[in-house]
């Protein structure tokens, strides 16, 4: 069965091209902000609500009123509409479930940073090393691998470093031979992954080490005066930065995760609630640091396609109980090992992971 998978590749734009990607941004923000006021002004003043259908429905009457709008090819506007309408969606299921709702917000453009081709290549085609995108012309593209499978959807992005396409392909998957072997991971500070076999991941702590660079930046930001380039350049600078370390921890969560994916048939982790623990202030920079929700996305990702399967176990008590006995020994976080009166002396991270695995085998 064929899964659907994402490729990402840096853009080249020439000046002119890198103005029309910016235009077509700056005119599907406009879109977007219309047809939410038109969603909110047809509830708070009629009671109804408008569908995604309809709005399609007019996006042609638009295009006559406002020629601006001729720039942009037609299913992009179309993706643009639909982007709105998963948004309330989201909200609608927020509320039912109890969340805090986050009613759908406006747009500025310098916010709105990712525009859709819904049905390549209608729109966009690959010929060689450029990416044929209409209304903007031929742009050179890097493709430092070869494009699997068959293209469905192209999304252009506007990064802090430059342009980059991201192609979302459907393709056959690559199980790996079948795997008897099973192991527990337990997520920490200390080091980032611990496995019921003793094995230590160890925790880059990304965000901790770049922080003295991301201070520095931030107080240029803070010192040059608000509209000037010199302040535009230094933001531009400090979301360099910022992606630098989102991109160092992603792929240490790739990397730890394809090493368990290739080891393992069936791999164990903690379910945990990381909004919830991040409301410990003095532990919340270290939890977001170690991007814990990353890795498990990530990890589940890659053991459906190899054919592995993943288990969330409930996290209450596996570093209390003993992985022996079951008795509870109660330790404060600082206590690194685990000694039960029943003889069992290991570190209290393997002893979680072993818990972790007994939960899932069970």
């Amino acid at each position: 069965m064929a899964i659907r998978k994402t490729f990402k590749f840096r853009l080249y734009p020439t000046k002119e091209q890198a103005r029309k990607l910016s235009e077509t941004l700056w005119l599907c923000s406009i879109l977007y902000n219309q047809c939410l006021a038109e969603r909110r002004d047809c509830w708070e003043l009629g009671g109804h609500s408008v569908t995604k259908y309809e709005q399609m429905g007019r996006l042609p009457e638009l295009k006559s009123m406002d020629e601006r709008c001729l720039h942009v090819h037609s299913q992009v506007l179309q993706d643009v509409v639909r982007r709105l309408d998963k948004t309330f969606e989201g909200f609608f299921r927020r509320v039912k479930t109890g969340e805090k709702p986050g009613y759908p917000r406006f747009k500025p453009a310098r916010r709105y940073d990712s525009f859709t081709f819904p049905q390549a290549p209608s729109g966009c085609q690959l010929q060689g090393n450029k990416l044929v995108l209409s209304k903007i012309g031929s742009v050179k593209i890097k493709l430092h691998r070869k494009v699997p499978g068959k293209i469905k959807t192209v999304t252009i992005m506007r990064q802090a470093d430059g342009w980059c396409a991201c192609f979302s392909c459907e393709v056959e998957p690559v199980t790996l031979p079948a795997s008897d072997k099973a192991v527990g991971v337990d997520l920490g500070l200390e080091s980032f992954a611990i496995t019921s076999d003793e094995e230590f991941f160890e925790s880059a702590k990304h965000l901790r080490k770049g922080e003295r660079n991301l201070k520095r930046l931030q107080r240029q930001v803070s010192r040059r005066v608000k509209g000037s380039n010199r302040r535009k350049k230094a933001i531009r600078q400090l979301a360099k930065a910022h992606l630098h370390v989102a991109n160092q921890r992603k792929n240490t969560a790739h990397k730890v995760a394809r090493s368990l994916v290739n080891c393992y048939g069936t791999i164990a982790v903690e379910d945990l609630q990381v909004s919830n623990m991040v409301k410990n202030h003095r532990l919340a920079k270290s939890i977001h640091d170690a991007g814990w929700n990353l890795f498990i996305n990530i990890l589940t990702s890659k053991a459906a396609e190899a054919g592995r399967e993943v288990v969330k176990v409930d996290p209450r008590y596996t570093s209390q109980a003993c992985s022996n006995c079951g008795v509870i020994v109660p330790k404060p976080l600082s206590q690194r090992w685990h000694s039960c009166p029943c003889g069992c002396e290991l570190h209290r991270d393997v002893n979680a992971a072993i818990n972790i695995l007994r939960r899932a085998i069970a």
